[in-house]
């Protein structure tokens, strides 16, 4: 090849990986990117509507037959031409309401009857989607698990997939009885017999009744959040250990609203309906489980009154059910978080200092570390194979000139797995996974069916450039070295974490904290790797994305709330976020995986979850609910709109607005991009110290571009219960310019016994 022909293979090639990187936006593994499809019509028009309507007198006291009664009321008539009924669901706390089959004109018919609020078609949701007690020391003695008694006796709702019910992971050993207090039960068509662990199951409308999983997103989250001790867990060998969830000893009730949709020129899709959603949500309501979980997200962030997991979440707020959401999977930019109400605890991903290491060695020597589950003993790591790059990764029909070479493959819309079945279908002989920018150094140790290496991005591009200078001569192999740990830096933050700012709450913090969801093991219905995907009772799997980070959160909730049960779901909240960690196991603030530095506080929020120090706070900031509606006002809302999130009885004019940084809050946000001038916020906070009496000195970190003043140093507390309140003023500091669209700093009151710490963010225009 003469000089001409080699600088334009090499700048082809170089330009067809960038390509290719900037066309793999987020799209690495669709299972775990929430997206919203407006789909739902069909030729005669009829559509799944979700229809709010005046709560009838006394609704508590309805049968449910006389709630049917009324909600069908509403309806030109109760059964379609084909006999089908048309109402789906009636509601009963999640929203006032119900979902019904009707055309655009019947809805606008609908809108002159007394008593009707509001109707919007249904839109889809998807699912965003061991080590980590031991990671998060919740595990070590005097931790969260020995105060919390591992969650005994707290019931987790779980809406997702359903359940691989005969899991070892959700045996029943040791555990007790379920809670008297209970409603829930495995119903026949569930297919899910209960135990002592799971204790509820059901499916609804949009898919089949089971409630088993045949997906194995759901039965991975619910692990997580509550899985029972398995002293067997690993994938190929990696990550051997005893695996448990975050709170092995709390009930699981499993409600499944996402469903797998099959089709004909596309890979099939996992859909989770609004009016499943809302209906999953209300029933959990009812059978008065503790917590709700919810790994689903959206791409595009709506009203609260038209999110149905912030709408169910306030729902069941105010009935004294905690609620905990992913963030979702559409980072590493910024106003791209799900779920941001203040009453949703919102969560990030971040990593661990775990990796499966899958070493790349290069012909020039040059040595790369990334991951893989899949490290065949069999495989020869010393011999040097040649390299191909190109069309070969996406497309059976271009692979009939890869057989016994490494194929170089960027991260696309193809899934890593599927990717490696064409490459070993064609005879290839191993893969490198090239990371595109967006994903930045976060890998993925993912249960291939050949050998395999998932690279950073600064990683990939190392290796394309000595692709493109050596060309076809190119050879590499792959050192598989197995389960490493201290890996740094660590925690980190995911790089396809959602961030904020919240594009509708006002200028809350969110999210509110990250939790480990990088390559977590997690109980799986099925075998993984080269085998087929046979049904099994002791599989684990590897998965990354907030929907693995949120049951982390939930669990440890359900270890506070063991611990004390007659706290708030927002003084568990503030537990949880005034006791993050900030930095990482080096003292360091956490880096952001998307480019390697320092992550900011709208990707990390208060920090990193710390199960042990959230059961013992100190203080805690709570929020009285009835509060919210002069919130909503605040954003906006009109009367009807308020009307749809709250009931009936409240007008805007008739309240006193409440700014979102006024909300009694355990983070303090300052948005100049809505306002000037001298802000001064109040908090309250609670003394919870088993000792009653303690003493607090303030601490501040301020934020770079303003001044801050705090109206008082020190807290002085004689008692249980106390309450005792101070302000802070910000005013922008008109010596300082600062560079970057947020700054942090923070409040921390210090004891002898406790640090709580408020996170501060400011958003500069």
């Amino acid at each position: 090849m003469d000089d001409f022909d080699t600088g334009r293979f090499r700048f082809c090639v170089l330009l067809l990986f960038l390509c290719g990187i900037a066309g793999a936006v987020k799209r690495e593994d669709q299972l775990l990117l929430p997206i919203v499809d407006d789909r739902g019509g069909n030729s005669n028009g009829l559509q799944t509507f979700i229809v709010n309507v005046e709560e009838p007198e006394a609704v508590e006291l309805l049968s449910s037959r006389k709630l049917k009664q009324w909600h069908e009321s509403f309806l030109p008539n109760a059964t379609l031409d084909s006999g089908e009924p048309r109402l789906i669901y009636s509601y009963r706390h999640a929203i006032s309401g119900f979902a019904a089959k009707l055309t655009q004109e019947e809805v606008k018919a609908m809108e002159a009857m007394e008593g009707f609020v509001y109707a919007r078609p249904e839109t889809t949701m998807r699912i965003e989607t061991t080590y980590t007690p031991q990671f998060l020391e919740i595990s070590k003695m005097g931790g969260a698990w020995d105060s919390g008694n591992m969650g005994e006796g707290v019931i987790i709702g779980v809406i997702d997939t359903g359940i691989a019910a005969d899991h070892y992971s959700f045996s029943d050993d040791g555990m007790p009885l379920p809670p008297a207090k209970f409603r829930g039960s495995c119903t026949p068509k569930s297919k899910v017999t209960c135990n002592n662990k799971i204790i509820g199951a059901r499916g609804f409308h949009y898919g089949p009744d089971t409630a088993v999983d045949e997906n194995g997103h759901g039965t991975h989250v619910a692990s997580i959040a509550a899985g029972n001790f398995y002293d067997r867990a690993d994938v190929f060998g990696m990550a051997a250990g005893t695996a448990s969830g975050m709170a092995p000893r709390a009930h699981l009730s499993i409600y499944k609203v996402c469903y797998t949709v099959q089709s004909r020129t596309q890979t099939p899709s996992v859909d989770c309906r609004d009016s499943d959603i809302l209906s999953g949500i209300d029933r959990a309501i009812i059978d008065e489980v503790d917590i709700i979980h919810m790994s689903l997200g959206a791409n595009t962030t709506p009203p609260f009154y038209q999110d149905a997991v912030v709408h169910g979440s306030l729902s069941a707020l105010r009935r004294g059910i905690s609620a905990v959401a992913s963030a979702g999977n559409n980072g590493p930019d910024h106003l791209t978080l799900s779920h941001d109400a203040p009453w949703v605890l919102t969560v990030g991903a971040s990593s661990t200092d775990r990796r499966i290491r899958a070493t790349v060695k290069l012909g020039n020597g040059m040595e790369l570390d990334g991951e893989s589950a899949y490290q065949p003993t069999s495989f020869d790591s010393s011999v040097m194979l040649p390299i191909v790059y190109g069309l070969f990764c996406n497309d059976s029909s271009k692979m009939n000139q890869i057989s016994g070479k490494i194929v170089l493959c960027e991260l696309g819309d193809i899934k890593n797995i599927e990717k490696g079945k064409l490459i070993l279908q064609a005879q290839g002989a191993a893969m490198i996974l090239m990371n595109p920018v967006p994903r930045g150094y976060t890998t993925s140790s993912d249960a291939h069916v050949l050998p395999a290496s998932s690279l950073s991005y600064n990683d990939s591009i190392k290796v394309i450039r000595y692709y493109t200078t050596v060309g076809a001569s190119a050879t590499a192999t792959i050192v598989f070295k197995g389960t490493v740990f201290n890996s740094r830096p660590s925690p980190a933050v995911a790089s396809f974490s959602s961030r904020g700012p919240g594009t509708r709450n006002g200028g809350i913090l969110k999210p509110d904290v990250v939790a480990p969801g990088v390559n977590i093991l997690g109980a799986w219905p099925f075998e993984v790797g080269p085998g087929a995907a046979t049904p099994s009772q002791s599989a684990f799997n590897f998965l990354s994305g907030t929907s693995m980070a949120a049951p982390h959160v939930s669990g440890i909730t359900a270890l506070i709330r063991k611990q004390h049960p007659r706290w708030s779901p927002s003084a568990i909240q503030s537990a949880i976020i005034t006791s993050a960690d900030d930095r990482d196991l080096d003292g360091n603030y956490p880096v952001d995986e998307h480019f390697g530095g320092t992550a900011d506080v709208v990707a990390v929020g208060a920090g990193q979850v710390n199960g042990s120090r959230a059961l013992d706070p100190g203080l805690v900031y709570e929020i009285d609910v009835g509060i919210y509606p002069a919130y909503l006002c605040s954003l906006g809302y009109t009367n009807r709109e308020l009307k749809i999130l709250w009931g009936k009885g409240v007008i805007c004019h008739h309240q006193q607005h409440v700014d979102a940084s006024q909300l009694n809050y355990p983070s303090i946000t300052i948005d100049y991009r809505r306002t000037r001038g001298v802000i001064s916020v109040k908090r309250t906070v609670k003394n919870v110290a088993a000792g009653g009496a303690e003493h607090y000195r303030a601490r501040i970190t301020i934020p770079p571009g303003v001044t801050m003043a705090l109206s008082t140093n020190a807290l002085h507390f004689s008692r249980p219960d106390e309450e005792q309140s101070y302000h802070v003023t910000f005013a922008i500091d008109p010596a300082a310019s600062p560079t970057l669209p947020f700054s942090r700093g923070k409040l921390e009151w210090v004891s002898a016994q406790h640090l709580v710490t408020t996170p501060i963010a400011v958003y500069w225009p």
